[in-house]
This record gives structure tokens, C-alpha cells and sequence, in this order.
């Protein structure tokens, strides 16, 4: 779905939002419904819509364990209303 290098990644929790910047601590969290937008090292924004899923951290690498995410075309809002189709769909 996305692979790079990034300055920051930035998932939403069931604590509220996290930023993954480098050199994070090694860490493993639960997702909920919303967008997580990546910042690559060019500084182009990715937004990917998710539902559910785990967030790993683990050697400097930052790995979204998911089967329902889709990129969405534009930012957070489009991320959000991309998840909540997807949450939809697992309802239906």
C-alpha cells in the first residue's frame, strides 16, 4: 500500500493520536477507525483510511498491521470518510 521512508507517521488510538517520528521507542497499538497520515522525506502527504488494525514500531520501522485500509485520495477528512466506509462495509 505505501512503503518509504517518512518523517512522521501519525495513527489514531484508542488514547487519541500518536506521531512516529524517528527513533521511536519500540511500541505495538491497537488502531481505531480513522486516517493515518504519513509525511514522506520529499514532504508529499499520504493519507490511507483504516479500520481497525495494530501499529508496530520496531527498528526505526513503523508497520500498520490492517486488511481494512484503502489510500484515500486527498487528507484527513477523506481518510476518515474512506474509514468509516470501510467500517460500514465490515457492518453490512
Amino acid at each position: 500500500m505505501w512503503s518509504g521512508q517518512a518523517t512522521i507517521v501519525i495513527a489514531k488510538t484508542p488514547d487519541g493520536e500518536l506521531g512516529i517520528m524517528a527513533n521511536h521507542e519500540p511500541l505495538m497499538g491497537s488502531l481505531v477507525t480513522g486516517p493515518v497520515v504519513i509525511e514522506s522525506v520529499d514532504g508529499t502527504r499520504t493519507t490511507i483510511g483504516v479500520h481497525g488494525g495494530f501499529l508496530q514500531v520496531l527498528n526505526n520501522q513503523a508497520t500498520l498491521i490492517t486488511d481494512r485500509a484503502e489510500v484515500a485520495e486527498g487528507g484527513r477528512e477523506e481518510g476518515r470518510e474512506v474509514a468509516e466506509r470501510l467500517a460500514a462495509e465490515v457492518v453490512s
